[in-house]
Parts: structure tokens; sequence; C-alpha cells
């Protein structure tokens, strides 16, 4: 498994995570030749504002107070866009999304959860991946995608109880 970096605080300052983000979707998309427009600049900076999944809904809110869209079907577009393209990811439980911290690359991670605070930390695991692969294989089940999502409480909520 490969280290994950450091999970951050809950005091995090996320205008470094923000701006790496917008660096590496912007490497991305010269590299497949995809226009980043503004409004999914936007969407990645507001996904990635917070270690904590965000919700469609919320990230429309923002966006209208900022009169940058107010439609559903446009922001369900631009995520979608950024799922393709590997800069973000769907937490299914939570119907929320939560910026990649491997973008560009192929990976197969999972998702811890504090259900105290809320944060989300990737981490990626091929090993996870493949026991999993190999369990449904030998059930004659062929796994194409998965998400493991992992509910608990982070070493800072649990510092702070």
């Amino acid at each position: 498994m490969k280290k994950p970096a450091k999970a951050p605080s809950h005091s995090h300052d996320h205008s470094h995570c923000i701006e790496d983000a917008v660096a590496a979707a912007e490497k991305v998309c010269d590299a497949k030749g995809l226009r980043f427009t503004p409004l999914r600049r936007r969407v990645l900076e507001l996904v990635w504002s917070s270690h904590k999944p965000v919700g469609a809904y919320a990230l429309l809110d923002e966006l209208r107070n900022e009169e940058l869209g107010s439609a559903p079907p446009t922001v369900y577009r631009a995520l979608d866009f950024l799922i393709e393209h590997g800069l973000i990811h769907r937490i299914e439980r939570m119907n929320a999304f939560i910026g990649c911290s491997h973008p560009g690359e192929a990976h197969r991670g999972f998702f811890l959860i504090c259900g105290e605070c809320g944060n989300a930390e990737e981490l990626q695991s091929d090993g996870v991946a493949d026991t999993i692969a190999a369990s449904a294989g030998r059930r004659g089940f062929l796994a194409r995608d998965m998400t493991l999502e992992v509910t608990g409480t982070c070493a800072e909520c649990r510092r702070s109880a």
C-alpha cells in the first residue's frame, strides 16, 4: 500500500490543496486536449475547499451565490467531467464528491470517512482491490469498478474525545 499524504488537521488551510488540484487538472486537461472551463475549475475548487465530501446541491447553492450557474444539469455535467478524468471521486454512501488525491493516475483506492467530523481521506491500495477482485473472480464475478468506503473515527476526533 502506498503511504498516503498526511491527513489534514481540522484547522488545515485548503488553499494549497486547491492550488495543487487546479494545477493537476490543468495538466490533465492539457495532456488530453480537454477544455477546463471556468465552471469546471470552480466546481473543482469548491470540492477541494474542504476534506469533507460535498453534495451537488451544496455546490449548486455556492455557484448560485457566485452567479456562476444555477441549473442542476450544469453542475452535474461539470462533476461528471471531473470524475471521468480522474480529478474527483463520488462517495456513494453520502451521494457526495471529494477531490482525488492521485489525479490523472490510474489507481484503485479506498476512503476512510470520519463519522464525527465528516472528513474523508483517500488511500491507495492495489492489494485491497486485488483481494476483492480475486474473491469476486472465485465466484465467477468480474469486478469492473469498486469504491470501498470505510467509516469510523479519525485520529484527531479520537484525540478530542
